[in-house]
C-alpha cells in the first residue's frame, strides 16, 4: 500500500512539474506555476522520505536528511531574499552549478556503492537488464554508463556554471589562449575515451580511472566557459541548465525515479529550446556561439577605433517637453536599468506619461539584459503591466509611428552595425530598430561601449540624443521635470 502511495506522490510530482512549466510561459501566470511545481516537489521528497522502502528497510538516517533540508532551506530563502535583481542572473547561474554538483555527487555514490559490490563478488553483464536468469550476482553495464554521463554532464555543468557566475559578478575575467578550441576538443575526447574504457572493459584500476574522468570535465567545465564572451552569458547559462537538466535525469535513471527522470528531462528540453532560441534571437549558431563568441576582450579595437563623429546631449527639461507632447513613447530597457534599480521609477513615469494621455509601451529584445527574459521579471518586479511588454518583431513593426524611444541602459540590442557593418562582431544579430522612430534619448552612465565592447553607431545619428546619468536619478529628475510642466 505504502508503494501505492509512493507512486501517487512521485505522479503528483511529475504532472505538477509539467504544469508549473506550461504557466511560467507567461508571466501572468508565472509566479502561481512556480509553487504549484514547488508544491510537487515538496510532495515528492517527503514521500521519498517517509514511504521508500528497498529490501523491507525504510531510509532512515532522519536526522541528516532534514539536517541538510533545513540547512539549505535557510541558505536558499536568505540568498533569494537578499539578492539584487541586477545578480539574479548569477544567482541563477549557481544555483544551476548546484544541481549539476548534486548530479555529479551521486554518480561518485553510486560507483562506490558498486565498488563494495565488486569486491562481494559481482560481476559485469553486458545487457542492460541488472540481474541474469540464472540469478548470479551481476551489475550491467547500462548501469554503469548512466553513471559515467551523470558524472561527466553533471561536472561540466557545475564548473561550467561557477565560472559563469564568477564572470557575471565581475570576480572572473575572460580567459583564452591560442589553440585553446583545439585544447577543449582534445580534453573531450581524452573524458570520452576513458569513459568508454571504463565501461567496455572494467579494468581493476577502474576507480583511479572513474577519479580522472571526474577531475578533467570539471577541468573542461572550467576552459569551456573561460573562452566565452560576456555578451553570451545569456546563452550559456540556458546551456549548462540543459546540461543540468540531464544530468539530474540520469539520476531518475539509476534509482528508477520517475518524479526525478521527469524534471531531468522537463529541464534539459527546456533548457535545450531556450539555448536554440537564444541563438536565433542573435542570428548565431550554437557552435558559432562556443567557439566564434563575441564580447571578450581583444575583439573591440577594429570597432571602436572608427571616427564615429559627434554626439549630441539633450537635456531633462527638454526631455520632460518632448515626452509629454508625444502621442506615443517606447521604452527600451537594459542591464544599466537593472544596475541602477530603476524599474520602479521606470514604471512611475509610464504611469505619468498616461496621465496625459501618451501611449507608452515597452520594447523586449529577447537577450537583453545577463540572462533570457532577464527585463520582463524585472519589469514585472514594479508591477508593470505584462501586456505593455512587446516583443522585438512587434516592437519594431510600431518604432515608424513612435515619436519618441527612451532607451535606458541598452547597448547591444540597438546597435545598427549588427545590420550595416559586415565587419562587426555583432552582425547579422536582430536587433530592435529603434532608429525608425522620430526621436530617439538614449540615458548612459557614459559613452563607454557596451557588454560586448563595440561602440555603437546609434548614439552618433541625427535623430539620436544622449542623456547622461544613473538611470534611476534621471527617472526621478525627469519625473519632477514633467509633474512641473
Amino acid at each position: 500500500m505504502e508503494l501505492n502511495i509512493l507512486t501517487i506522490c512521485y505522479l503528483i510530482g511529475s504532472v505538477t512539474f509539467i504544469l508549473g512549466l506550461k504557466m511560467l510561459s507567461n508571466p501572468a501566470t508565472a509566479r502561481k506555476g512556480n509553487l504549484i511545481a514547488a508544491g510537487g516537489m515538496i510532495i515528492a521528497i517527503f514521500g521519498t522520505i517517509f514511504l521508500y522502502e528497498e529490501n523491507g528497510q525504510k531510509l532512515g538516517n532522519y536526522p541528516w536528511i532534514f539536517g541538510g533540508i533545513a540547512i539549505g532551506t535557510v541558505i536558499g530563502f536568505l540568498a533569494a531574499r537578499k539578492v539584487k535583481m541586477t545578480a539574479m542572473p548569477e544567482m541563477v547561474s549557481l544555483f544551476n552549478g548546484m544541481g549539476g554538483a548534486c548530479a555529479m555527487l551521486i554518480s561518485v555514490v553510486e560507483f562506490d556503492h558498486i565498488a563494495k559490490l565488486f569486491s562481494e563478488g559481482w560481476t559485469i553483464y553486458p545487457p542492460l537488464s541488472q540481474f541474469k536468469s540464472d540469478a548470479i550476482p551481476v551489475i550491467s553495464k547500462g548501469h554503469i554508463l548512466i553513471i559515467v554521463l551523470g558524472l561527466i554532464i553533471g561536472s561540466v555543468s557545475f564548473a561550467g556554471s561557477v565560472i559563469a557566475w564568477g564572470k557575471l559578478n565581475g570576480k572572473v575575467k575572460d580567459f583564452s589562449f591560442k589553440g585553446q578550441h583545439l585544447f577543449n576538443i582534445g580534453l573531450l575526447l581524452v573524458i570520452l575515451g576513458l569513459a568508454a574504457y571504463l565501461i567496455g572493459w572494467t579494468p581493476t584500476n577502474g576507480a583511479i580511472i572513474f577519479y580522472s574522468i571526474l577531475a578533467l570535465s570539471l577541468l573542461y567545465g572550467v576552459f569551456f566557459v573561460f573562452p566565452i564572451g560576456g555578451a553570451d552569458m545569456p546563452v550559456v547559462i540556458s546551456l549548462l541548465n540543459s546540461f543540468t537538466g540531464v544530468a539530474a535525469a540520469c539520476g531518475g535513471f539509476l534509482y528508477n525515479n520517475k518524479v526525478m527522470l521527469t524534471g531531468g528531462i522537463l529541464v534539459g528540453a527546456a533548457g535545450t529550446l531556450l539555448t536554440i532560441l537564444m541563438c536565433k534571437a542573435m542570428n548565431r549558431s550554437l557552435a558559432n556561439v562556443l567557439i566564434g563568441s563575441f564580447g571578450g576582450g581583444g575583439k573591440t579595437g577594429a570597432v571602436g577605433s572608427k571616427d564615429q563623429g559627434s554626439y549630441k546631449e539633450i537635456t531633462l527639461s527638454d526631455t520632460a517637453v518632448l515626452m509629454s507632447y508625444s502621442a506615443k513613447v517606447y521604452i527600451v530597457p537594459g542591464y544599466g536599468l537593472a544596475v541602477a534599480q530603476a524599474q520602479h521609477a521606470c514604471h512611475e513615469l509610464e504611469k505619468l506619461l498616461e496621465s496625459k494621455g501618451v501611449e507608452v509601451k515597452y520594447a523586449i529584445h529577447p537577450v537583453a539584459g545577463r540572462m533570457p527574459g532577464h527585463m520582463n521579471v524585472l519589469l514585472a518586479e514594479a508591477d508593470v503591466p505584462y501586456e505593455k511588454l512587446l516583443e522585438m518583431e512587434q516592437a519594431n513593426d510600431e518604432f515608424s509611428n513612435t515619436d519618441v524611444v527612451l532607451i535606458l541602459g541598452a547597448n547591444d540590442v540597438v546597435n545598427p552595425a549588427a545590420k550595416t557593418d559586415p565587419s562587426s562582431p555583432i552582425y547579422g544579430m536582430p536587433i530592435l530598430d529603434v532608429e525608425l522612430a522620430k526621436n530617439v534619448i538614449v540615458n548612459k552612465r557614459s559613452m563607454k561601449p557596451g557588454y560586448a565592447g563595440i561602440e555603437n553607431d546609434l548614439f552618433f545619428q541625427p535623430k539620436t540624443s544622449m542623456l547622461f546619468g544613473d538611470a534611476k536619478k534621471v527617472l526621478q529628475d525627469l519625473i519632477g521635470e514633467i509633474k512641473n510642466l
